[in-house]
């Protein structure tokens, strides 16, 4: 997603913003947060208890011979009423399993399955990668807990950050929102590089006004430079 040249323009933005306050920016992209394995069993169950509905739809219907004909015994009743039941009943179970495979099968290519991936748990699976590599990356060691993490999953096509105690207890989680916002922007517009200088000037801005820079003693305590995972 990113060239050289846009990491270095990245870099660029953190450093600069940097110089205004006592805060840390530190910047993740990761192709995608999670492999959701399971969503393509999930869709196939689903689809496999639907095949008996969907038989009904398609007009199938369990046949049996008149059984009030001349001729018929109570015991040639019974057995022909269990071979229809069991001819219905095994179609109903062949068409399941056939609808399992054929949708686990279409749902393990890429974009299919992150089509129907539900939003709700990219945005948890977001969460929780942003969350590891919050500690991953020892944000919480700067002096005065003033680490913030933007995180970009660019598949999910979604952003997260997380602030350290230190931020958090003097700033509300949606003063936020306006960056991410920027960030995400970028990265929909195929403008990513662009996307993370306005985000990180905005983050900027929120940290100079609670964590103003001590031109006497002002480290630099985490990396600028992005960290593009794999």
């Amino acid at each position: 997603m990113l060239t050289d040249q846009d990491r270095a323009r990245v870099e660029a933005a953190v450093t600069a913003a940097e110089l205004k306050t006592r805060g840390e920016i530190y910047c993740v992209v990761a192709g995608e947060s999670s492999d959701y394995r399971e969503v393509p069993v999930a869709w196939a169950a689903i689809a496999a208890l639907a095949a008996p509905a969907v038989l009904l739809l398609a007009g199938v219907h369990v046949t049996v011979p008149d059984l009030f004909a001349d001729g018929w015994t109570a015991s040639q009743i019974g057995a022909a009423a269990e071979s229809a039941a069991r001819a219905a009943l095994g179609g109903a179970i062949l068409l399941q399993g056939a609808m399992f495979v054929a949708v686990a099968i279409l749902l393990s290519i890429p974009p299919l399955r992150r089509l129907f991936t539900p939003r709700s748990l990219k945005r948890e699976r977001v969460r929780r990668r942003a969350r590891e590599q919050f500690l991953a990356k020892n944000m919480t060691s700067t002096r005065e807990r003033t680490g913030v993490l933007i995180y970009v999953s660019t598949k999910e096509r979604m952003a997260e950050l997380i602030a350290d105690e230190g931020i958090s207890a003097k700033v509300d989680a949606k003063a936020w929102d306006g960056a991410m916002a920027l960030l995400v922007a970028g990265v929909k517009a195929g403008k990513p590089a662009e996307g993370f200088e306005k985000a990180i000037a905005h983050c900027g801005e929120i940290l100079a006004e609670h964590f103003p820079a001590d031109e006497t003693d002002n480290p630099n305590e985490l990396p600028d430079g992005i960290v593009v995972l794999p």
